[in-house]
């Protein structure tokens, strides 16, 4: 039993950050350097008063106002996020509670970051194969924004805020033919926020900043990231991965048609292109002018290669999503 997506939406802030504005804010960056190995040009960022949550309905309207996607097929939600507006109740009742589903529609949130949506995919094909549903939402909302300081070039260059929804349904024909799931806690502190859950709780002293060996200001409340540590996880984990879910269904990079991987930087993405040995025109990046934007980074990856003509329905592809954690999965499908 197959999955398939059949629908993508997603909304990205109305206010945007570019990297001229960054750098009258930091006259001392090598915007130039950075721009090159982030591949991004500017980013969405959410406002004060805005949330994942936001975002995410936000994003759901945008599904039902096509038309395509009716409120009444859907019979549980998947919630994707970081970033939740309560330490409980989670986002996905609040979706229930906006949009006034009815009470067999059930919901429940999970916490990943760049990974999240093939996990998701990778549930939400559980639940489909159990006939506890036949139709979910599933959701990917992150606001990043508000964990990065904005003097902390390596974050606050990289990342942008955004919110998809998809609706996954079971298709005999089509949809996910395997996926692998990996996970690493022995590093976890290689991208991590220090502060705010029960272990080292908010107060005066976690908001002080410090200054680390690349002039990056932050404080225990803000993303911390080694990003080098990060590039070669990725580097080695990600590409032994996908190529054992190649080797498992007897095929090759070039029988793929499109490789799409969570959009984490231009550096991170040629290297994996190097790696794997990908041509240009079998991997799809648009991070330029929105950037990493975490768990959302694929469906919205997706979505405009859908939308350009560079992915087709029946086209064999590969998704792949990595980061927090840490964690990394890869999907063979048939879009």
């Amino acid at each position: 039993m197959g999955l398939i997506v059949n629908h993508i939406a997603y909304h990205l802030p109305e206010k945007v950050i570019t990297n001229e504005d960054l750098a009258r804010e930091n006259p001392t960056w090598n915007l130039e350097q950075s721009e090159s190995k982030s591949g991004v040009k500017k980013r969405h960022v959410a406002s004060t008063e805005e949330t994942a949550l936001d975002l995410a309905i936000a994003a759901v309207e945008k599904m039902f106002a096509s038309g395509i996607v009716a409120k009444e097929q859907i019979q549980a939600i998947l919630f994707c996020t970081q970033s939740p507006d309560y330490i409980m109740p989670s986002n996905s009742f609040l979706i229930h509670k906006h949009f006034k589903f009815k009470e067999d529609v059930w919901t429940f949130d999970y916490n990943l970051a760049c990974s999240g949506f093939v996990f998701g995919l990778a549930m939400a094909r559980g639940i489909l194969e159990t006939r506890l549903a036949d139709s979910i939402l599933l959701i990917t909302a992150e606001t990043y924004s508000k964990f990065t300081n904005k003097q902390d070039r390596s974050t606050s260059i990289l990342f942008g805020d955004a919110a998809a929804a998809c609706l996954v349904s079971n298709r005999h024909d089509q949809g996910i033919i395997d996926i692998i799931l990996s996970s690493s806690g022995e590093k976890y502190d290689t991208f991590y926020i220090p502060a705010g859950g029960c272990k080292i709780p908010k107060d005066i002293h976690t908001k002080e900043t410090t200054i680390d060996h690349s002039g990056n200001v932050k404080s225990l409340e803000n993303i911390h990231m080694n990003g080098f540590a990060v590039w070669q996880f990725i580097s080695k984990k990600v590409s032994e991965q996908i190529m054992k879910l190649l080797f498992k269904n007897n095929l090759s990079v070039q029988d793929i048609d499109l490789f799409i991987f969570h959009q984490a930087s231009k550096l991170t993405l040629d290297s994996l292109g190097k790696m794997l040995k990908i041509e240009a025109d079998k991997m799809f990046l648009n991070l330029e002018n929105i950037g990493n934007t975490v768990s959302s980074s694929i469906p919205i990856a997706l979505k405009d290669a859908e939308d350009s003509g560079r992915l087709k329905r029946g086209d064999l592809i590969v998704i792949s999503g990595f980061g927090v954690g840490l964690s990394w999965g890869s999907i063979l499908m048939k879009y």
